[in-house]
């Protein structure tokens, strides 16, 4: 079983502009396995409507993407912010450290000597879950752990504090989570001036209401990820027995909880500007 991936007709116009003529590069060629760099979105959406791509031709393509719009901020010391959401199982990790590795690299290849430093990073939606404290001291704690990771069970007043420190100051400190400790870990990850595009990753960066609707606002760019959801629960399962959960926890954490996460996470996936849909196949 592996993984592949499709851009939406809808939302693949812009993606054609991580191409250049000037040739040779790998980077500048990213979309050549489609036959040719296209030039207008609407040959993009025709190729790509067309083409199941294989994840790493989207990450490739999603990287020239950002470097396309990171080097084109007017302001020299500004960020590019992108929030990548989808639902538990569709890989928005992975999407967001393989997209970071190849920016980055795109970016050593630009620089003619010396060390280039970094100039994309991804914060982890994850490091703003509620402390196990704070849980206990909530009305009934039992159904708080038992729905950890429902929009209730995090702290989307800090996440958007955050982002506006990192929008206003130019770097911020941000938590991690310890999964083996079951809590976050706070200013375990930097951003830095030096970093000019910075993926935020999670669940719910896209929902309309409270702080969750300033923290979507807030994005020069949406990506979804968007998965048949038995497909992603599947995942979920496999995720949560690899943990050391019996299977029939496991299937009872993913019908009570996961599920419910996920057909929420799912409504907001209208106003992405990138929707990207992963399927598996076999072959």
């Amino acid at each position: 079983m592996e993984m592949s991936a499709v851009f939406t007709r809808a939302a693949v116009g812009a993606v054609g502009w991580g191409c250049s003529s000037s040739g040779g590069n790998k980077w500048d060629k990213t979309l050549s396995a489609l036959g040719g760099c296209p030039t207008t979105p609407a040959d993009v959406a025709a190729d790509m409507a067309s083409h199941y791509w294989s994840m790493e031709e989207v990450y490739d393509a999603l990287a020239a993407r950002l470097f396309h719009n990171m080097t084109r901020l007017v302001n020299p010391n500004a960020k590019y912010l992108v929030g990548l959401a989808g639902p538990p199982g569709a890989g928005k990790s992975t999407v967001a450290s393989e997209v970071v590795r190849r920016l980055n690299s795109i970016w050593a290849q630009r620089v003619p000597n010396g060390n280039p430093i970094d100039v994309a990073t991804f914060i982890p939606m994850d490091g703003f879950h509620l402390y196990r404290s704070q849980l206990d001291a909530m009305e009934d704690p039992k159904e708080a752990y038992a729905r950890r990771g429902a929009p209730w069970t995090f702290d989307p007043v800090l996440l958007l504090k955050c982002l506006q420190t990192l929008r206003t100051q130019g770097s911020v400190y941000a938590p991690s989570f310890d999964h083996g400790v079951g809590d976050p870990v706070e200013e375990d990850i930097f951003v830095g001036h030096h970093h000019k595009a910075v993926i935020v990753e999670g669940n719910y960066l896209f929902l309309e209401d409270g702080a969750w609707k300033e923290i979507s606002s807030i994005f020069d760019e949406k990506w979804f990820i968007d998965v048949d959801l038995d497909t992603a629960m599947h995942r979920v399962l496999k995720r949560h027995i690899s943990t050391g959960k019996t299977a029939d926890v496991a299937k009872l954490r993913v019908e009570y909880n996961d599920r419910p996460n996920a057909e929420l996470i799912m409504k907001s996936k209208k106003d992405s500007d990138v929707v990207i849909k992963s399927v598996d196949w076999d072959g």
